[in-house]
């Protein structure tokens, strides 16, 4: 009985040591999980990831925006009547910005070349009529431009400080080279002496503060078939001459002599669109279709 006794012990004993080695064994194997390194091909081998492209240009564009709190927004200035004309003391603008239409002579540029003179009385290659305007010129062919010259008032300079401001009226070909001017005796005596026949000038664009209306003039032998416009008594040269044809507008060609022609009739004694080379519009409306009849219609360009 003792033995029997004995035995059981022993075998509980057995069973008690056994689960005691199971449970250090488990232990043993939980650590080593814990601190075992992860193997290939897990998230852990992955390195930190990257901001993509298409990510970073996002956040590149939303950081340079400034919020409107931490940076307070300006109004850009709007443009006026007031500010677009340049004062006195500005300085002159190139002819591509000032005048977006002038052809060679722009404002602001100043040309160099020599004066002549001839016996002029206002007519002449632009067929403007005779007149007792006596300060007037004839332009060299090259700066004439194919008529774009006629009707614009240049201020002549002589070198001795000496100046004239004379309205082109006529073209002086031949032998007048480039920035040659051939100014009326009268304009010429102003700068020098009749005697001393060519002298060296420099000359500039002018738009006289005084200047009447414009004037328009349907060429002899107009109708509404064909019909030549011309502009007189405009301040600023002029770059365009459009008529209402149905419910737009058309260009006309001008001719060297000055006047704007359509071939067809097309808008000949409807309403004119006049354009001067810094790009104003003047409309004009109720010129009656009569030829060689000079019609003033009240209108006039701005002084620049």
């Amino acid at each position: 009985m003792h033995r029997r006794w004995l035995f059981i012990a022993a075998a509980g004993a057995l069973i008690v040591a056994s689960l005691i080695v199971g449970l250090l064994v488990d232990h043993q194997a939980d650590t080593g999980n814990t601190e075992a390194k992860p193997a290939g091909g897990t998230q852990a081998d992955v390195p930190p990831a990257t901001v993509s492209p298409t990510a970073s240009v996002s956040a590149t564009e939303t950081s340079a925006k400034p919020s409107a709190k931490s940076t307070p927004r300006k109004e850009s200035p709007r443009a006026t009547a007031t500010s677009a004309k340049p004062s006195a003391a500005d300085t002159p603008r190139t002819g591509s910005a000032a005048a977006p239409l002038a052809g060679r002579i722009r404002p602001g540029a100043t040309y160099r070349g020599v004066a002549t003179f001839y016996d002029a009385d206002g007519s002449g290659a632009c067929m403007y009529d005779a007149s007792g305007d006596v300060m007037t010129a004839a332009m060299n062919s090259t700066d004439y431009e194919t008529a774009k010259a006629c009707g614009a008032y240049v201020l002549v300079r002589a070198a001795n400080g000496a100046s004239v401001t004379v309205r082109i009226t006529n073209e002086c070909p031949g032998d007048c080279a480039p920035g040659q001017i051939d100014l009326s005796a009268e304009a010429f005596a102003k700068l020098a002496q009749p005697s001393a026949g060519k002298i060296p000038i420099t000359w500039t664009l002018s738009s006289p503060s005084a200047a009447g209306t414009v004037s328009i003039r349907y060429k002899t032998g107009s109708s509404r078939y064909w019909c030549g416009i011309q502009v007189i008594g405009h301040r600023n040269p002029v770059a365009r001459l459009e008529v209402r044809a149905g419910s737009g507008w058309r260009q006309l060609t001008r001719a060297e002599y000055n006047y704007f022609i359509s071939d067809d009739g097309s808008g000949c004694g409807g309403a004119i669109r006049v354009t001067d080379i810094f790009g104003e519009q003047l409309t004009l409306n109720g010129v009656a279709l009569t030829a060689n009849a000079v019609q003033s219609t009240g209108a006039q360009f701005a002084k620049r």
